[in-house]
């Protein structure tokens, strides 16, 4: 291996510039583990990483791409051996450090998990970030005491990477399952992965929200935040949670303690960037078993590096359903 190819974006005063590139293992970062990298995937974050207005990468050039899965080739780690299959997605991944759009990676070891059985190197990548922060919501909502049998579950932004996997996880479990989506072309996608009934997203949306409304929902996971929010946290019943862990709806939260000191629900914060890493290896190993969907492999599309940069537009302009992964074998 001599050089390999690469998605670069570079920033020079008021030069931006994205593309491949063939680099050599020296341009790499430092790390005790290098893999050949098999398997990307495309999540929002990437979307602003290759754009220069993005406010998400640290230092130019650099590589972005917060997933990976791949086959070490080197490790200095004893823990880790040459030919293990592994995942390394979050902490500073396609931010700070070069990330996963690469044929090769290097990172450190503290960020990699080795690949459960029951997953392939692909699968992991059809849940990358977005599916890991679909079952680190879920699961959380299930340690907060939220039953199948309490109500539906709603969820909010179902079309896109972390909605869509949680509806496939919470139908998988058994629970009724309530998708919201602002796409009425995509409501036989939303049954087909596991929603009972389907929404607006203008349904979640009123007018007026009031401190607290009808008792709606056993729990919700909202990556949409904002005025949504506020409307599902005033509908959740008695005792009822919400994972919460997006703000594509604004970060601004209007509510009062109502829903919290009235009808004692709980707001779950989701945050799957620095998850420690006994709770992310608990995750990772469900999302091989009970919490995998049959429909896993029906939520996703493939594209290779060539492909990347008009992917990339895309899913800024909320183009993209489902998971759309890069394929760098």
């Amino acid at each position: 291996m001599e050089t390999f190819k690469a998605l670069i974006v570079d920033k020079q005063e008021d030069d931006f510039s994205i593309g491949l590139k063939n680099i050599s293992q020296t341009d790499l970062p430092k790390g005790d583990i290098l893999i050949k990298v098999h398997y990307s995937s495309v999540n929002y974050k990437d979307g602003l990483a290759s754009i220069p207005d993005g406010n998400i990468v640290r230092n130019y050039p650099h590589i972005p791409g917060i997933d990976l899965a791949g086959v070490i080739v080197e490790s200095t780690n004893d823990a880790f051996t040459v030919g293990q299959q592994v995942i390394a997605t979050s902490y500073e991944i396609g931010v700070s450090q070069h990330g996963g759009f690469s044929e090769y990676a290097r990172v450190n070891s503290e960020w990699v998990v080795p690949l459960p059985d029951g997953l392939t190197l692909k699968e992991a990548m059809i849940y990358g970030t977005a599916g890991f922060t679909a079952a680190l919501a879920v699961h959380r909502l299930e340690t907060s005491g939220v039953k199948k049998e309490d109500g539906p579950i709603l969820v909010s932004g179902a079309t896109g990477g972390v909605g869509s996997i949680a509806v496939s996880m919470l139908h998988k479990l058994g629970y009724e399952v309530t998708a919201s989506t602002g796409k009425e072309t995509e409501h036989d996608f939303l049954r087909s992965i596991g929603a009972t009934n389907i929404i607006s997203r203008e349904a979640l949306q009123p007018e007026k929200v009031r401190p607290l409304d009808k008792q709606l929902w056993a729990g919700a996971i909202d990556p949409v935040g904002g005025k949504t929010l506020s409307y599902i946290l005033s509908t959740v019943k008695y005792g009822g949670a919400v994972s919460v862990m997006g703000l594509t709806g604004g970060p601004k939260l209007e509510t009062t303690v109502f829903p919290f000191i009235l009808r004692g629900v709980n707001l779950l914060g989701i945050d799957s960037v620095y998850c420690p890493m006994n709770e992310r290896k608990v995750i990772w190993e469900r999302m091989a078993s009970d919490l995998k969907p049959n429909t896993l492999n029906d939520v996703v599309n493939e594209v290779t590096l060539e492909e990347l940069p008009e992917t990339l537009e895309a899913i800024l302009a909320g183009k993209i359903k489902g998971r759309t992964i890069v394929s760098l074998t």
